[in-house]
């Protein structure tokens, strides 16, 4: 009886992330600037990443690969946000065309 409640719940956090997935996958064909689709597709990453790994987690019980994905769960944390920052201010330099694309708003200092 608990190992079906385990695949269960297993499975269902791994048809989470894949549904995630499928959401940024939309958001990536979607969006129209560079920008926009790297902030869709880095929101979803670390959710659907997180939910199949914790769903993996669920389904090998105690063990050692449950410490190694937790693992990867936490590098994934602090890498993913730091990758997708530095892309997205290389696009910002590079671009000399950015006030056609987007927006900037520029604050005035009192």
């Amino acid at each position: 009886m608990i190992e079906w409640v385990q695949f269960f719940a297993g499975a269902f956090f791994i048809v989470i992330g894949i549904v995630v997935a499928a959401i940024a996958v939309f958001g990536l064909f979607r969006f129209d600037f560079v920008l926009n689709r790297m902030h869709a597709a880095a929101m979803c990453d670390t959710l659907t990443l997180a939910s199949i790994m914790i769903g993996l987690m669920i389904l090998y019980g105690c063990s050692l690969s449950t410490l190694k994905l937790g693992l990867v769960i936490l590098f994934l944390w602090f890498a993913s946000p730091v990758s997708s920052h530095l892309i997205s201010r290389l696009e910002v330099t590079v671009n000399e065309h950015l006030e056609e694309d987007c927006e900037v708003q520029e604050h005035e200092i009192d």
